[in-house]
């Protein structure tokens, strides 16, 4: 799907720094998509399928079938609370389609209705989510009273380690527009010394200046080839693993890297919050921009930070540590309010202390985990943020789910604004990129 042209410039230029005057909660919303040959389809009776608090609300569930089944279609279905839906039921949906009334909750939050059948052999899978005043979600998690004075303690202590900025040419992915190179520089590490970063810098061709763009990964580990789209319009981009390991290596490496020493990564060190996996991840993103703002072809003034998932956490993180960062874009932001599921309710990625099958938390709250958490919550870097920001999800996402993601939007004060794409589960697709992209050439007063 393509946007039309209006809607990019609208999106581009309505929400710019200069013009950024809006209502607290005035997100964009997306028309919805559905692939021309669905068969299983679960709707709200709410267009924009958000509620006030206490209204009553349904799903219905529909089939494309011919001839459809006298006796209906059986399902399977599971509805409830958002990551929290219960146990499945069975039902029979008929021609005209079944309907399923949702119990409203008694505060902010996200309801969902997740369903299951067979049809000609083929298992489908469907779903979809309505909200509740989600502008109004407030935070679980805590906010420490050193956390400033902790992250200034860190920035410090990073200071203190040489760049060691090494370059690589990169030939097999430049282009007659683009010099690219693989990056790699120190980083903090652990007592026994630095460690390294890595990633893959494109540089337009020309005598510059030009804006500069940091982009921060998804979570996962995997090679990178660098953000080459964006800096063909004109932006020094850098894309950053966060690992620690080269992002050219063969795939088999990473793989069995995942499936073995890095399988559960965001939990390392979680008790001490000086050892946790995430200070080196969140420090070396800073370090990246140290890069950025030293190259000889940056214009002194445009840094944006960009990404999704782990790349939408480490976005906010980046911008709220460095006030050289002039505006951010973050789709579905990462461990956003993860204490969530200690109260009830659904808590950002990566499920921390959700309860497992036997009911009881999948990571034990002790208090040394708990405490570390707040110092790495995107929740309380997104209470500092200063500069423009444009965000991005859906109501459907089951990886970074939409209450652990208001969750943090709504503690944002400074300009910001929310695309919804309502349907969508946890990846953007290249048409909903376009507008993203366009926001970000918007800052840096590159027309889209």
């Amino acid at each position: 799907m393509k946007f039309p042209s209006r809607l990019l410039l609208v999106l581009a230029f309505a929400f710019a720094p200069a013009t950024f005057a809006q209502p607290a909660f005035a997100p964009t919303i997306l028309p919805i998509v559905r692939p021309a040959d669905a068969r299983l389809m679960v709707t709200p009776d709410r267009a924009d399928w958000t509620y006030p608090l206490g209204a009553p609300a349904s799903f219905r569930v529909r089939f494309a079938a011919t001839p459809y089944p006298v006796a209906g279609i059986p399902i399977k279905y599971r509805l409830g609370p958002e990551m929290r839906e219960g146990s499945e039921r069975d039902a029979l949906v008929p021609a005209a389609g079944l309907v399923l009334p949702v119990t409203a909750p008694g505060e902010p939050g996200f309801v969902r209705c997740i369903v299951t059948a067979t049809l000609d052999g083929k298992t489908l899978r469907e779903l979809a989510t309505v909200g509740y005043a989600p502008e109004k979600i407030a935070p679980t998690q805590t906010e420490p009273a050193d956390f400033d004075a902790f992250w200034t303690e860190q920035k410090a202590a990073l200071a203190k380690i040489p760049g060691d900025y090494q370059l690589t040419a990169a030939p097999e992915l430049s282009t007659p527009e683009l010099e690219v190179s693989y990056l790699s520089f120190q980083n903090v590490g652990t007592s026994a010394g630095p460690s390294r970063f890595y990633g893959v810098l494109s540089v337009p061709r020309g005598p510059g200046p030009f804006p500069a763009v940091l982009n921060l990964p998804g979570a996962g580990v995997r090679p990178y080839g660098g953000l080459r789209s964006l800096a063909a319009r004109g932006v020094i981009t850098l894309q950053v693993g966060i690992h620690g390991i080269p992002v050219n290596l063969p795939q088999e490496l990473y793989d069995q890297l995942y499936r073995g020493a890095l399988t559960g990564y965001n939990r390392f060190n979680l008790d001490d919050r000086n050892a946790y996996y995430y200070r080196r991840v969140y420090l070396g993103c800073l370090r990246g921009n140290d890069y950025l703002v030293s190259h000889p072809k940056w214009d002194g003034k445009n840094l944006v930070v960009m990404g999704g998932s782990l790349g939408g956490q480490l976005s906010i993180m980046t911008a709220a540590l460095d006030p050289r960062v002039t505006a951010l874009a973050a789709s579905y932001p990462a461990y956003s309010d993860v204490t969530g599921y200690l109260h009830g309710r659904a808590g950002g990625w990566p499920a921390l202390f959700r309860a497992g099958r036997d009911g009881q938390p999948g990571d034990q709250p002790i208090p040394a985990k708990l405490i570390t958490t707040t110092y790495y919550d995107t929740l309380n870097f997104a209470r500092r943020l200063k500069v423009p920001g444009f965000y991005f999800w859906g109501y459907n996402d089951e990886i970074c789910p939409p209450t652990s993601t208001f969750a943090a939007y709504n503690v944002i004060r400074a300009p910001k604004h929310l695309l919804l794409a309502l349907e969508q589960g946890h990846y953007t697709t290249p048409a909903q990129q376009e507008p993203i992209d366009a926001w970000v050439l918007a800052q840096v007063g590159i027309k889209p």
